[in-house]
Formats: C-alpha cells, sequence, structure tokens
C-alpha cells in the first residue's frame, strides 16, 4: 500500500532538480520534517518502496536514511521500520509553531572591556611585506634550501615524541645549540633547562605576564615603546607606567611611582628610538629591580645587527643570577613566518612556566625545532647573521644618504646608532606624522608614525623606516616618493636642531 510519506518526499524532492541525487533527498526529507509535513511518530517509506518510487537506486535511499539516523531525525524500531523522531521538533528547536526570534546582535557582538580596549589600541600593520615596513629582515636572502635540507631529515626520521605535544619547553636539541650561541654572541648566563621555546616574543610576553603579573599590579615601559608590550599588559589587566627614553636609554627609578612587578626594556637597541641603556643605567636598573623585588623582561629583539663597533652584551649577562628574564627571537635573524622565539628564565622561574606554557598554548614545531637545531649546530645561523649585517650595513647607509641629500640632517633621528632593521626620521614639531603615515600607506609605503609609540602627551613626530627588506635597486626609487610626500607636509616647517 502506497504510503502519504512517499507523497511527501516525491513532492517536496521535485522542487530541485539541482545537486546529487543524494543530497536532494537528504534536503527533501529534512525539509519535510522541519515543516511538520512528515509529522513525530510517522513512519517513513521502506527504502526499496522509496527508491522505486523516486527511480533512484536503493543504495542511495540506504545513505540517506543513514546520515538523517545519525543526525536524529528519524530512529529504526525493531521490526517495526523506520520513523520521525518522536522529539526531532524539540531537539532541534524547530517546530513551525515556534516564532522564530531575531538573534540581538548588541548581546553576541559586544566584547569585554579589555577586548575593547585592544581593538582600540590595536597597532598591528594590516600589510606585513612592502617598502619601508618597519622589523622585516629580507626574507628572500634567506638559505632556504639548507634548511629544508635539515627539515626532510627530520622527517625522514620521524619520531613519535616529536609529532605530538611538546611539553618540556621546546626540542632539547635546539635549546641546548641556543646555549651555547647566546653565551658566545650574546653574553647571556644560561644553561639548556632554563631556556623555554615560545612562538615569538608575543607569546614570550603574555606568558610571563600571565605567570607572574596579578591584575592591577604595575609595571614599567619604555616612553616611547614597542606598543605589542602595551597590549599584552592591557588583556592582562596589569597597570603600566611609561618612563621617558634619552641617549642612555629608560630613566628609571623615579620614587613616585608604583613599585613594578616587571619592567619592560629593550636595552641594546631601544625600540623605537634606537639608544643604548649605559653601563651605568643598567647597574642603576638591577639594583631597582632587587630592591623592589620586581622581575627586569630584557627584550632583545635585533641586537645581532650592529654594523659599527662591538656587539652590546646583553643585560642578562651582566650579573650571575640577575633579576633579568631574558627574550629573543628568530624573526628578525630568519623570518617571521617561522613563529620561534625563545626565553631565558632564571632558574627559580624555568620548571613553574615551562608547565604554564604547556597549560596554555601546547607547544610543538619539533621537527621544524630539530632542524633549525642542525642549522645552528653547524654554523649555518653564525654565518646567515653575519651576510645579513654586511647587506643591512649597506641598505642602511644607502637610506642614510638618501635623507642627507632629499631631506637634509636635521631629518635623521636623535638616536639613530648604527644598528637595527629600521632608522627614524625626524619630523618638525606640530607634523602630523599620523596623518603623513596613512598618506604613505595610501601610496604602498609601509612607513610607521612614532607618535603612535607613545602614551603620553609630549610625542616626537617621525616615520620609522624599515630598510633591511628593500632591494638597492628599489630604494632610490621609493624614498624619492617619500620625500616628496614629506617635503608636501613640512615645507613651512623648521625641523628643530638636534642637541
Amino acid at each position: 500500500m502506497r504510503s502519504l510519506a512517499v507523497d511527501v518526499i516525491k513532492h517536496a524532492f521535485s522542487q530541485r532538480d539541482e545537486g546529487k541525487l543524494h543530497k536532494r533527498l537528504y534536503s527533501a526529507i529534512c525539509r519535510s520534517i522541519l515543516d511538520g509535513s512528515l509529522r513525530p511518530a510517522v513512519r517513513m517509506p521502506p527504502s526499496r518502496d522509496l527508491a522505486e518510487e523516486l527511480g533512484l537506486s536503493r543504495n542511495t535511499v540506504l545513505r540517506v536514511y543513514e546520515q538523517l539516523q545519525a543526525e536524529g531525525y528519524i530512529s529504526t524500531r525493531t521490526n517495526s521500520g523506520t520513523f520521525v523522531t518522536d522529539s526531532v521538533l524539540d531537539n532541534l528547536d524547530a517546530s513551525p509553531e515556534k516564532q522564530a526570534t531575531r538573534v540581538n546582535e548588541e548581546d553576541y557582538g559586544s566584547l569585554s572591556a579589555r577586548g575593547l580596549e585592544l581593538l582600540g589600541n590595536a597597532s598591528a600593520s594590516p600589510k606585513q611585506w612592502g617598502p619601508f615596513l618597519p622589523g622585516v629582515p629580507d626574507v628572500v636572502s634567506f638559505p632556504h634550501r639548507i634548511l629544508k635540507k635539515f627539515y626532510d631529515r627530520q622527517t625522514r626520521q620521524a619520531r613519535p615524541e616529536h609529532l605530538t605535544y611538546d611539553t618540556v619547553g621546546g626540542a632539547a636539541r635546539l635549546k641546548s645549540a641556543l646555549a651555547d650561541y647566546l653565551r658566545s654572541a650574546r653574553g647571556v648566563r644560561c644553561s639548556p633547562d632554563q631556556i623555554l621555546i615560545t612562538e615569538g616574543i608575543h607569546q614570550a610576553l603574555d606568558l610571563v605576564t600571565r605567570s607572574l603579573c596579578n591584575p592591577g599590579d604595575n609595571a614599567w615601559i619604555e616612553e616611547p615603546g614597542y606598543w605589542g608590550i602595551k597590549n599584552i599588559l592591557r588583556m592582562n589587566a596589569v597597570n603600566f607606567s611609561a618612563l621617558p627614553v634619552d641617549e642612555q636609554g629608560m630613566v628609571a627609578g623615579e620614587p613616585h611611582r608604583p613599585a613594578p612587578r616587571l619592567i619592560f626594556v629593550t636595552p641594546s637597541h631601544q625600540y623605537p628610538l634606537g639608544s643604548v641603556m649605559s653601563l651605568s643605567r643598567r647597574k642603576t636598573l638591577l639594583a631597582l629591580a632587587r630592591e623592589t623585588r620586581s622581575w627586569i623582561v630584557e627584550d632583545d629583539y635585533d641586537s645581532e645587527f650592529r654594523f659599527a663597533g662591538q656587539p652590546i652584551p646583553s643585560l642578562q649577562g651582566l650579573e650571575e643570577h640577575g633579576p633579568v628574564i631574558y627574550i629573543g627571537t628568530f624573526s628578525k635573524t630568519l623570518y617571521p613566518a617561522l613563529r620561534l622565539g625563545y626565553v631565558v628564565l632564571p632558574a627559580p622561574l624555568a620548571a613553574s612556566l615551562k608547565k604554564i606554557h604547556n597549560e596554555l598554548y601546547r607547544g610543538g614545531h619539533l621537527q621544524m625545532q630539530g632542524a633549525l637545531a642542525d642549522f645552528i649546530s653547524e654554523g649555518y645561523y653564525a654565518a646567515h647573521i653575519r651576510k645579513m649585517r654586511q647587506l643591512y650595513a649597506r641598505r642602511r647607509q644607502a637610506l642614510v644618504t638618501l635623507i642627507l641629500t632629499r631631506l637634509g640632517s636635521d631629518y635623521l633621528g636623535q638616536y639613530n646608532s648604527n644598528a637595527g632593521l629600521h632608522l627614524i626620521l625626524q619630523l618638525p614639531d606640530g607634523t602630523d606624522d599620523v596623518a603623513l603615515a596613512q598618506h604613505a600607506n595610501n601610496e604602498g609605503l609601509l612607513v610607521r608614525p612614532l607618535s603612535r609609540y607613545y602614551i603620553g602627551e609630549d610625542k616626537t613626530p617621525g616615520l620609522l623606516l624599515g630598510f633591511a627588506h628593500i632591494d638597492e635597486r628599489e630604494l632610490e626609487p621609493c624614498f624619492n616618493r617619500l620625500a616628496a610626500l614629506v617635503k608636501a607636509v613640512t615645507v613651512d616647517k623648521t625641523v628643530p636642531e638636534q642637541q
């Protein structure tokens, strides 16, 4: 006997003639159940009968029935047949008698106060490659084939423990290679057990902040300073004070400021101004940290690239067992997408922060870490840095020459040490560097406004110009375009003389 359910399904099936047959049938039955045409407890037609009526193979119908049963639309009763599930409409909250209500976007789209504050202060560039973008190395000149050779070796010798979550803060071989490199190149005092591998500096800063600060604690940062630190502190509800920077680095120790839990500094090449923290300031900062029981967080982001004189030793290595957490990254020496950084933790913190890191972030990339360990141990890392140091020195000098010839010496930033991956183009007082930077960005010149790195009202206008990744043949035409924009907004202003 022909059932009513066959007619209902056949009608729904005939309403659409596009798509694969099994999807058309699935959609037809779903619609019939949800709009009430096939009511709860109604018996479904036998698969053979439905297949014959619709001109389909029985396997197609069985496939659809299996999917509908798995999703709870229909159920099978032993020796009785297949039925629309009694509670299907209640379970799906899709009963035709119920009036659908529009979701209030304000209820679901609202963010936390910290999330809104972060959005209001977001500073990451939407473009990560282009002329003058600060902080970007020459990723084209990296020896990718050599690293790939080491990575392929790791994959050929893949071990199960290298293909799961990391629980010990990074591959032992990479931590050992890093410890040797940091001792010789940066004067860092550490053992491999003190090193924790992270996914870049941001994760390291977040880990340290979450692990060592309570909401409402205080931190000191540099003024001007790196925007990423400020946003991490905001998201962790940590208050912060910005201490001024001069030619000797951070001016710390002002008695009216609350005692900090963390002190964030870039002593070897201040970001963004470029000054180097003097020995006396370093010792003062270490003494202050001991007195206030604070931790100094040393961000050594691009110290390998110093183009004159001897490398500036790390603050961490100045005192044995000093209150310093040292953070570094491969983003500047190799390439950002590698997403590998590291923290050298004081011995009392190492075990705890590694465990917290494992709970929060579930580290991995162990095969790439093994390849990078070989890259370092066999001398390729040091050789690449030497090569890039020479290349970047030429490009920096070329940019300095262009500034002097196109704009004049007054436009060279006050603290532009011969180091790093960017320099400051100083602008006359009163210049709207944010508007100028936006205009340049619209022209494909990805400069950043210096004033955005300040918190207080006393801001120095300028532009950050990244030079490391710009081919010398492209540098001059790009700078000529930028110089024209700068002249257009500063023609009636005078750049103050440097002191």
